[in-house]
């Protein structure tokens, strides 16, 4: 099992992460280990790349583009395989 060291955490966050491990009757070392298996096992939908991109030209005021005219795409090719 591998472990980790925290540098400069905050005594705040030392203090609420001992009393969310006493309320569950983990050892600090427990409550802090399940933090970031409880982020890891979250399922996460994939990122929609367009999505992202209208979403933050959105908070911009949008964008207005012109699409575009273009041509039948051509046949493919055969090389003269079957």
């Amino acid at each position: 099992m591998a472990s980790i060291t925290i540098r400069s955490l905050d005594d705040t966050v030392k203090r609420r992460l001992r009393v969310q491990a006493a309320e569950h009757g983990w050892s600090m070392a427990e409550g802090t280990c399940e933090i970031p298996r409880e982020a890891v096992r979250q399922e996460r939908p994939p990122r929609n790349l367009a999505h992202a991109i209208r979403a933050r030209i959105a908070l911009m005021g949008g964008a207005e583009l012109e699409l575009l005219a273009h041509d039948p795409m051509r046949d493919l090719p055969s090389f003269g395989c079957a």
